[in-house]
């Protein structure tokens, strides 16, 4: 999957930042160099790594204090490596996109990880890919092929979908489209048909740029105004923070044939 991956991300100069959950690293409390090694093949081909907690903890369950315990945690083996390979290691995704269910708690979370040298990655596009690579992944165990074919067609229609959809969004709110970041997960689905993905995003005009050209963008200094207990993609918070969230009825639905 790490090959496949680092392989397309090269192919189309595609800056990709892996974010980990160190907890992973770690087999029966001792931690597991193989699983080390693929981040070093991540480091070695120029990538970046970022913190994304060590154990996935959700944040509107979880205090402040053991929340940030836990980011701390998460960056014990990625960012002295990352020094290692003189790559630059800065950006913090929240887990289940969940930024703090009131003001006061994002602003918070906000203030320590700024105070701790990590800038917010805000995701834009998220086409809930978990769920299809694991209808994928299931499919494969079973020997499935032609299930396995149909999840990935789905999964590139529903990716176009997203595409367009948070477009759309991007242009009601700030009469044009803008800088978007991407999130989708190492699984196999994706390394399987990354390059499928990145010519999707080609065909519509796009071209990749790092996370940080990407936050030059005007429009993330808009202010989410709107909290609450979900997590969801920063174009959703900024509707909802600009009372239309009417436009977030079109969202593309996941096939059922996917959930079920």
């Amino acid at each position: 999957v790490t090959t496949k991956l680092i392989s397309s991300f090269n192919n189309y100069a595609i800056p990709a930042i892996g974010y980990v959950n160190e907890g992973k690293l770690f087999v029966n409390g001792s931690l597991d160099e193989r699983r080390v090694d693929l981040l070093r093949q991540w480091l070695k081909a120029g990538y970046e790594l970022g913190n994304h907690t060590y154990s996935h903890p959700n944040y509107h369950k979880t205090s402040f204090e053991n929340f940030t315990e836990d980011i701390l945690k998460g960056e014990r083996v990625t960012k002295p490596l990352s020094k290692e390979y003189g790559v630059s290691y800065q950006f913090f995704r929240h887990p289940y996109l969940r930024i703090g269910k009131t003001k006061s708690s994002a602003d918070s979370l906000s203030h320590f990880l700024a105070h701790h040298g990590y800038t917010e990655s805000p995701v834009t596009i998220d086409p809930n890919d978990y769920l299809f690579a694991k209808t994928y992944h299931i499919a494969l165990q079973k020997g499935d092929t032609l299930k396995a074919s149909k999840v990935a067609v789905a999964y590139l229609k529903h990716m176009e979908d997203k595409i367009k959809f948070y477009e759309t969004i991007a242009i009601e709110l700030f009469d044009r489209n803008i800088s978007h970041t991407l999130l989708i997960h190492a699984n196999l689905l994706n390394a399987d048909y990354l390059d499928e993905i990145a010519e999707l995003f080609k065909q519509q005009g796009y071209s990749f740029v790092s996370q940080e050209e990407v936050l030059r963008d005007k429009v993330y200094s808009s202010p989410v105004t709107k909290y609450g207990d979900w997590g969801m993609s920063w174009m959703d918070l900024w509707a909802m923070s600009k009372g239309k969230n009417a436009l977030l009825r079109d969202d593309p639905k996941i096939p059922e044939f996917v959930l079920k």
